[in-house]
Formats: structure tokens, C-alpha cells, sequence
């Protein structure tokens, strides 16, 4: 008996997209903030907040856009970054305007400057400058492939930026602003991305030569010179800047970025070893002519001894608040962080969470931080072209190197870096540029996600006989 039959193509298997899964972490990324600010108002002076209704509506339109923007134009997306930069933003929001009801620093702001000017309405307008930034990048990069094309003028627009706060005043002793009036901008901040893109390109056409020809010496495998060039390029701009802007933290980004970039491109163990070298080799040669490197490892060293407690006492004040937490924190409202000067618009912010979180609070906040860099590690290795993986892998890497020379320095293990916590920070350069950072990694991950078209049918299909006994 024989059976005749038409072959069908079958097409791929739709794969979920995951948005009602981010809807609904979004929905809880909203609520910890908004329920974080009521209990701030309840600790201050017994009750509820007036402006927990503008906050609450405020944040939840903001994130509620982000959403229907991912939806419509990054269908496939990690459903988790966007909630977990939601959940971090709406959090430094509330630790910022907790610190801008403290009378003790309303009162000392207005002894040293003559007024008093809150950072959280500020925040609030550099978060939907920051959300407007992430939806634009959607709108405008259909592929991320397409920043391939611009290696090398992302590696010029980068120098620019790195070297353009050199002539402009020193901060706090570092020159890693640049002001335009009542405009200051971090350019750092904005370099990381455009340094990852540079990298990314770079490192996929010349991986191979990086990996493959090499000698071996002392069980390490070195590059040729011609290979080793780009390199040493690299680590001497971080020294530079290191020097003249007497910038550690960007220093250590710019270089770290590169090791941990050039690593994931040629699989070479050496390569970490050989960058570990050249930073130490680096950094002990800055410190023994420049001042400034000088003292934040000495104030690093001795925290409490009576000259850095004259000159930085901030660094002090932020371990014992550390130590004032205690296992559960004293509770968000409670504290006494709010004495570190610049608490709010600086890394010490990370000192205020400390305290009144306590230890298990701040493990969790860090692990916030983590899961965004596992995610975008997890993007890494979904993605299917080497520039995706790589581009992810540095925007990732940079990200975490940032969290990590940050929470160092105000706990005390690395010195202070001057870096901002990012997404929690008071600084419009970095909620604006962590934003745009994130919907460079929602970009890569809905190209890795999303699945291939199905082949169209043949028209010239046949039947096909198939014969049975």
C-alpha cells in the first residue's frame, strides 16, 4: 500500500520573549523603592512623606516607558536588566533624598556655601535624561553590529574625552570634570563605553595574531613586538592619565577593561599575568613622584591617624559607619552617615546603605550589582557574533570593575578612587551613562535571543511517495 504526501517545512519554534516576566519584575523593582522612601518619611518625623505620590507616580512612568519601548524594539530581551537598573536608580533616589532632610547637612552646606540645594529633584530629571538616552539607543541601533564600522573613531572620540579634563580645575584634587558653566560633565563615565566599543573591533580582527603567534618564555606566552604594541599604547595612556589628571579610578577601568577584554579574545592565562604586571609596574612608578597618588595611600593606609582625620576624615567616618550597622542596619531613616560631607553626590553614598541596611542589606545590594554583570556575561556568551561577545563582555567588565574600585576604596581594601557608585550616585554623567550602557546590553541580547526566520517553502516542492508494507 502507498500513501501519497506533501513535505511541509516546519518553521523554528517561536521563543518566549519574556516581557510579562519583566513587567512583573518591574512592578517589584517600583514597589522596594517607593515602600524604602515611606519608611524613610516614618523614621524622620512619624509620617507619611508628601512627595511619596510624585515619587512613586514618577518612577513607575519611567520604567513603565523603558518597558513598552523593550517590547515594541528589543522583543527578546534579558527580562532582568532592565528591573535591576530600575531597582538601583529608584534606590539611590531614596538614599539621596533621605540625606537632603538631614538638618546637620543643610546646616553645614549653608555654613560653607551660604544655601542649601537638594540633589533629588536633580536625580529624578538625570534619571529620564538617563531613561530618554535608553530609549533612543534603542530606537536608533537596530544591530549592534553596525558599531563595528566605527572602531577607530570611537577609539579618537575616547582620547578626546580622557584627555579633555586636563585643562580644566582639579576637584578635590582630581581633574575628572569638565564645566561648561553650570554644566559639569564626568567624560570617564561616557569613555568606558566608547573605550568597550573600540576594543571590541580591535580585538576581533587581531585575536588571532594575539593568540597564536607568541613565544613562550618562563612558562608565558608573550606576543611578537608587533602585536605588543597596541598594548603598551594602552598602558601607557592609562599612566598618562593617571598622572596628569591624577585620576586612579579611570586609570585602573581603562586598563582593567582591556586585560579582561584581551583575555576573553585569546583565552591566554598570560595575559592577565602580563597585565597584572604592567598595572603594578605602573602604579608603583606613579606613586614614587606623584603627590596626590602619594597621599590617598597613605590616607588609605592609616584612615584614622590624626593627619588624614584633618584633611579627609570622610574616609574614617565611612568605615565606622560601616561598623555602626551591624549585622541589620539601623534602619533606612536612622542613621548617622549623613555626617560624611558629600555623602549623596559621591561614593560615600555606599557608606549610608552600609549603615542602615547593615550587612545584609549591603550583600544584597552588591548582589543587585552582581546579577547585572552575570546577565550580561550570560549575553556574552548567548551572542553569536565575536563582536557581540566581546562588546559584552567589555561593557560587563567595565561595569564591574567600576563597582568593585568604588566599594573598595569606601570599605577600605583599595584607596579611594573617586569614582561614583553607578545608578545610586548624585551625578548626572553617570545615571546618564549607565543607561545608555544598559540598552547596549539589552540591544545584544535581544540579537542573541531572538530566533532565526524560518526558511521560506520552495515553490518547486515535490510530492513525495512514501511506500508501506
Amino acid at each position: 500500500m502507498s500513501v501519497v504526501t506533501n513535505t511541509t517545512t516546519i518553521g523554528a519554534i517561536e521563543a518566549p520573549s519574556r516581557r510579562n516576566t519583566e513587567l512583573m519584575m518591574l512592578a517589584f523593582a517600583v514597589a522596594v523603592p517607593v515602600f524604602a522612601y515611606i519608611n524613610v518619611g516614618l523614621a524622620i518625623d512619624g509620617k507619611l512623606p508628601t512627595g511619596v505620590l510624585g515619587y512613586a507616580l514618577g518612577l513607575g512612568l519611567l520604567a513603565a516607558v523603558a518597558h513598552l519601548v523593550v517590547r515594541k524594539f528589543a522583543k527578546y530581551a534579558d527580562p532582568l536588566l532592565l528591573p535591576l537598573a530600575v531597582l538601583l536608580n529608584g534606590l539611590g533616589l531614596v538614599m539621596i533624598w533621605r540625606l537632603d532632610q538631614s538638618p546637620r547637612l543643610i546646616q553645614r552646606a549653608e555654613a560653607q556655601w551660604g544655601a542649601f540645594t537638594p540633589d533629588a529633584p536633580k536625580q529624578m530629571l538625570y534619571s529620564a535624561i538617563g531613561i530618554a538616552l535608553f530609549v533612543g539607543v534603542l530606537l536608533l541601533l537596530k544591530d549592534h553590529r553596525i558599531l563595528q564600522r566605527y572602531t577607530y573613531i570611537s577609539m579618537v572620540t575616547a582620547l578626546v574625552l580622557l584627555i579633555l579634563p586636563m585643562f580644566f580645575p582639579a576637584r578635590n584634587g582630581a581633574k575628572i570634570w569638565i564645566n561648561l558653566g553650570p554644566i559639569n560633565i564626568q567624560p570617564g563615565e561616557f569613555a568606558k563605553i566608547i573605550i568597550a566599543i573600540f576594543f571590541s573591533g580591535y580585538l576581533m580582527v587581531k585575536r588571532d595574531a594575539l593568540a597564536l603567534a607568541s613565544r613562550r618564555v618562563m612558562g608565558l606566552y608573550l606576543p611578537r613586538g608587533r602585536d605588543l604594541g597596541p598594548i603598551l599604547v594602552v598602558w601607557a595612556m592609562s599612566i598618562l592619565i593617571l598622572v596628569f589628571e591624577t585620576d586612579l579610578g579611570t586609570s585602573l577601568l581603562f586598563f582593567g577593561l582591556f586585560v579582561i577584554m584581551l583575555y576573553v579574545a585569546t583565552e591566554r592565562t598570560s595575559w592577565i599575568v602580563f597585565g597584572l604586571l604592567m598595572s603594578a609596574v605602573g602604579a608603583v612608578g606613579v606613586a614614587t613622584f606623584e603627590p596626590h597618588v602619594q597621599q590617598r595611600v597613605e590616607f588609605w593606609l592609616n584612615p584614622f591617624a590624626e593627619e588624614t582625620w584633618a584633611q579627609s576624615e570622610q574616609i574614617g567616618q565611612a568605615l565606622m559607619s560601616f561598623g555602626a550597622g551591624g549585622t541589620l542596619g539601623t534602619g533606612l531613616g536612622q542613621g548617622n552617615s549623613d555626617l560624611i560631607m558629600f555623602a549623596a553626590n559621591s561614593d560615600f553614598i555606599l557608606s549610608s546603605f552600609g549603615e542602615e541596611l547593615g550587612l545584609a542589606g549591603m550583600m544584597a545590594f552588591l548582589m543587585i550589582y552582581g546579577l547585572i554583570v552575570e546577565r550580561g556575561v550570560r549575553t556574552a556568551l548567548a551572542a553569536r557574533d565575536p563582536f557581540g561577545k566581546l562588546l559584552a563582555v567589555g561593557l560587563s567588565g567595565a561595569f564591574a570593575i567600576q563597582v568593585f574600585v568604588v566599594s573598595g576604596g569606601v570599605m577600605g581594601l583599595i584607596p579611594l578612587t573617586g569614582m561614583t557608585m553607578p545608578f545610586v550616585a548624585a551625578g548626572g554623567s553617570s545615571v546618564i551613562a549607565n543607561w545608555a550602557l544598559i540598552a547596549i546590553l539589552i540591544r545584544i541580547s535581544d540579537t542573541a535571543r531572538r530566533p532565526a526566520p524560518a526558511p521560506a517553502p520552495s515553490p518547486d516542492a515535490e510530492m513525495t511517495q512514501v511506500v508501506r508494507p
